[in-house]
């Protein structure tokens, strides 16, 4: 049974300009549609996220962030045990910040800030070093990409059935063709749907949906021959190429990177 909360339970003025929460959510929590004066960095280090910002439907799991400008509507709901990282910006530093709603892709950095803060329980950085580190995560947001690799969701039934299907089984060989006669619709209906709620193809999709399913294997440290069959490609080359499209480079070079 899904659940009502809102939050942040802070006033309408942050603590500190740039203030940390930390919270671990079961499945199925329904957060209540919500504006605030300060900016929110949403990042999800375990489980997966859906957040509905400004129309947009973002699925937020581990290798990214969503950014919600201040005073932007959104709704969050938690698809399956998440820890749950938020940052809440004040208005006077989000000008160098993006304007619209994106999903970020996260620099080590951030990750450490973001994790050394939460290991510590620290809310609202007090000490001198504190409020430099927090000055820090302002810089390192200011220089984060917007990622194009971000999933969107769909509230639209069957869409969204294909979706959670998808999800459960990020290695399924279905074909849309094969989806759709599961969904009781033709092949034609089910792409356009794909291309009305997504913006993209249903092959786009699950491309950007096996990316970053295989991010958290390769940090793992599993093999790519392992990755590439659990995942639904014949082959580790075929897997390759998938990734190097998504991402620019390779599973290798990706597994190189600091972390």
């Amino acid at each position: 049974m899904a659940t009502n909360q809102h939050f942040p339970e802070v006033s309408d003025v942050l603590p500190y300009p740039v203030y940390f929460r930390l919270s671990d959510y079961q499945a199925h929590q329904q957060f209540e549609y919500q504006t605030h004066p300060w900016g929110q960095l949403t990042y999800c280090s375990t489980g997966v996220m859906e957040i509905m910002v400004d129309g947009q439907r973002y699925l937020a799991p581990p290798q990214y962030a969503v950014w919600i400008p201040p005073e932007t509507l959104h709704d969050g709901y938690i698809r399956q045990d998440v820890t749950f990282h938020s940052a809440y910006i004040d208005a006077s530093l989000c000008a160098q910040l993006p304007d619209q709603p994106c999903a970020l892709v996260l620099s080590p950095l951030l990750k450490a800030i973001l994790g050394d803060f939460a290991e510590r329980g620290l809310t609202t950085p007090a000490s001198p070093a504190d409020q430099r580190l927090a000055q820090v995560l302002v810089d390192q947001l200011q220089l984060a990409p917007c990622s194009r690799n971000y999933l969107p969701g769909s509230d639209d039934p069957i869409t969204k059935a294909l979706l959670d299907g998808l999800q459960a089984d990020p290695g399924s060989k279905l074909s849309l063709a094969d989806w759709a006669a599961q969904l009781h619709v033709t092949e034609r209906t089910l792409a356009r749907r794909c291309q009305r709620e997504l913006g993209m193809a249903f092959g786009e999709w699950r491309q950007r949906q096996r990316f970053l399913a295989a991010l958290p294997l390769l940090e793992r440290g599993d093999t790519v021959q392992e990755i590439a069959l659990g995942l639904g490609y014949s082959t580790a080359s075929a897997f390759i190429a998938m990734f190097r499209r998504q991402s620019g480079g390779t599973p290798d070079q990706f597994r190189r990177q600091p972390r």
